[in-house]
């Protein structure tokens, strides 16, 4: 008799103590829970070894890039809906696999190792970042962690990003496309910079080389950008090429630890920093101080988390470690604009951009399902169904405000304290202040 999914949806009730909101599909073809609900499809009972051994997120995570847990349904709704249940629960749910003193959540647990099969559980995807050693963020260890991420094939990123070629937040307007809300972000981080005609602009983390010719093409910038991606480099220097701007964008495959040819009349860094971690935070901030000439001014676009009760709490997203940023770290925005702050820096404005980044990963969540068989062929199944889960949790987490995008602008004051900033610099000209 196929039951396999009745006895799950009884187990998970008894072990989560409330009911299970989304059916569930088991491997036998049973199905169970409330008609009409999102289904949670487990096509393989390892899915349920791999849970047993890794509770929560991480193990949730390996069956999904497996292949071995789906969803059918709006994802975004079955992802609110389990939010609570699993993800919000990794600390506690380990204690499935320990003695627990309730004797009824003892033998739930005994019953759901009987229906996961023979132990153990199988390896983890090929897609997970196996064990790094060594100390946090070395020149060596940020280079593959940035390799692991970006170098996935610029035709993936094509299809993902759009011919924008921007990963990081847009700047929407109540409607407009995606390639125009990308060209708007650009340009308000080229106005809040004050750039014009000649300056010199430091782009940290240039990505596929968009800023860079949006400064050099609209402003007449002369750009630096550096990045760790040698196939982002590629990209950048072929787009520069057919743009024309040779002349006045060079491209290196660079650490920003590595840059020693200042002073620049600005630095922009736009979902770069998020990279650094909290160990380089401040040698980050000094470094790009130290490369501003005085009067001269930092954009710094970086995601933010909220602050936690007790911040040596804080831990890294399992997932998000494992499968998508090795490495990277998120701080509270008071952290930030205070560490930037304490390498002499003057903050002149914060911006939320919140909302307008859970708009831009739905957009990109819709351009991958749009064009998922090419991007399966481009890069593996697994690759795919990442990409597809971080970046739908990633929408719901902006939209409920568990974390936040910023745009922080803050200046090298001249001697004497003098900031060239104008009066009413929330008008964003283009023109340099005097």
């Amino acid at each position: 008799m196929a039951d396999a999914a009745l006895r799950l949806t009884a187990l998970a009730e008894e072990l989560l103590g409330e009911p299970v909101p989304v059916r569930i599909r088991a491997w036998d073809g049973s199905e169970s829970g409330p008609p009409g609900a999102p289904v949670l499809v487990i096509r393989n009972r390892r899915a349920l070894r791999r849970l047993l051994w890794k509770p929560g997120e991480l193990g949730l995570a390996r069956a999904w890039v497996a292949g071995e847990l789906d969803i059918e349904g709006d994802l975004y709704e079955t992802l609110d809906l389990m939010a609570g249940l699993l993800w919000e629960r990794g600390a506690d749910a380990k204690d499935t696999v320990h003695p627990i003193r309730d004797p009824k959540v003892r033998a739930a647990a005994r019953s759901l190792l009987q229906l996961a099969g023979p132990w153990p559980p199988p390896p983890p995807p090929a897609e997970e970042v196996r064990r790094r050693t060594g100390p946090l963020h070395t020149r060596r260890r940020d280079k593959e962690a940035i390799s692991h991420h970006y170098d996935v094939g610029n035709d993936f990123y094509e299809l993902v990003l759009g011919p924008s070629m921007v990963y990081s937040c847009a700047y929407w307007e109540d409607d407009g496309s995606l390639e125009d809300a990308q060209r708007d972000k650009l340009d308000l981080v080229c106005r809040k910079l004050a750039l014009k005609e000649g300056d010199r602009l430091l782009d940290v983390g240039c990505g596929w080389g968009s800023m860079a010719i949006h400064a050099a093409r609209e402003y007449g910038a002369r750009v630096t950008g550096v990045t760790l991606s040698t196939e982002q480099a590629a990209y950048a220097r072929k787009r520069i090429a057919e743009e024309g701007l040779t002349d006045r964008i060079e491209i290196r495959v660079q650490d920003y630890r590595d840059v020693r040819d200042g002073p620049y009349d600005a630095i922009s860094s736009i979902g770069m920093a998020e990279h650094v971690g909290s160990v380089r935070y401040r040698e980050y901030a000094d470094d790009l101080y130290a490369l501003l000439k005085p009067g001269g001014r930092l954009l710094n676009h970086q995601i933010a988390r909220r602050p936690e009760k007790d911040e040596s709490a804080y831990h890294v997203d399992e997932f998000i470690d494992a499968y998508v940023f090795p490495d990277g770290e998120l701080a509270p925005l008071g952290r930030t604009v205070a560490t930037l702050e304490e390498a002499g820096f003057e903050a002149r404005d914060v911006e939320s951009l919140r909302e307008h980044y859970a708009l831009t990963l739905r957009h990109w969540v819709a351009n991958l399902e749009r064009h998922w068989d090419r991007a399966v062929t481009m890069t593996s199944p697994g690759r795919a169904r990442v990409w597809r889960l971080y970046m739908a949790a990633s929408a719901l987490s902006f939209e409920h405000n568990k974390i936040g995008v910023n745009q922080i602008l803050v200046v090298r004051p001249m001697d004497g304290g003098a900031s060239r900033m104008p009066l009413r610099a929330r008008a964003w000209k283009a023109s340099a202040a005097g």
